[in-house]
């Protein structure tokens, strides 16, 4: 396992799924978390199940205003900002482009695009006035491949796969290590709506058919060591067999 005693790790999206699973991880690898989410109670139980080494900041990640202000929390409780998960995400609406609710559709956007930029641009910075840092981003198949019904979230997850990519050709030479990560099908609540809406082949796909969410987070975890070092710029697909046996979630 990455250690990451006296590392402080910022997680969007920590409420719940990869990011209440990478939240563990990361804190049993020795690391502060910061707990960043919309939901205020789970963040604040997550907070108190981890303990001292955890913090619990209520934010929107669309608001760029609320981001930065979460990171000067970090600032002022740990004293410094290590690792930036860009976690948080949303799926819905789940309809065709002519039946997308417009306000619905651009809030997508808010939260998995721009939610993405505003992470980086309150990080870099910090880390870049450290001296380093790591900036990981959940991305997805879907950035790569249209699917009936998820306009928005293909589309978004797409523009922060980019994001990525911009990161990483702007500020690695300035010390930043910048990936993306596509954990495949995860057994999240998001599943479970997917399934409900009954629309393309994802919501075919049974429940035992979904990997936990603790191996993404152990992806997360291993791509913060210098062994990931090969892969920066770019997105690890967590379909992969070889990047599982890799991080040790198969024999």
């Amino acid at each position: 396992m990455t250690d990451l005693t006296g590392k402080t790790v910022v997680i969007t999206g920590a409420s719940r799924g990869i990011g209440a699973a990478a939240a563990r991880t990361f804190a049993q690898a020795g690391a502060n978390v910061a707990l960043l989410a919309r939901s205020e109670a789970p963040i604040a139980e997550l907070a108190g199940e981890i303990g001292p080494q955890a913090v619990a900041i209520p934010c929107d990640v669309s608001r760029f205003w609320e981001v930065a202000g979460a990171l000067e929390k970090v600032m002022s409780a740990f004293g410094r900002i290590d690792v930036l998960i860009n976690n948080a995400g949303v799926l819905k609406p789940i309809a065709g482009l002519a039946e997308a609710d417009p306000e619905e559709w651009g809030h997508v956007i808010d939260i998995n695009i721009k939610g993405v930029f505003n992470g980086m641009r309150a990080a870099i910075p910090v880390m870049e006035a450290a001296g380093g840092g790591t900036i990981l981003t959940v991305s997805s198949g879907a950035a790569h491949n249209a699917l009936e019904g998820w306009s928005a979230y293909c589309a978004s997850k797409a523009g922060a796969a980019m994001l990525t990519r911009s990161a990483h050709l702007e500020y690695a030479d300035k010390g930043l290590r910048v990936m993306g990560m596509s954990p495949g099908t995860v057994a999240t609540q998001m599943q479970r709506d997917i399934k409900a809406s009954g629309v393309n082949a994802v919501s075919e796909l049974e429940w035992e058919d979904h990997i936990p969410p603790e191996w993404p987070a152990k992806l997360l975890l291993w791509m913060c060591g210098p062994q990931a070092d090969a892969h920066l710029g770019e997105e690890l697909s967590l379909r992969s067999e070889e990047l599982r046996r890799t991080i040790g979630v198969i024999a």
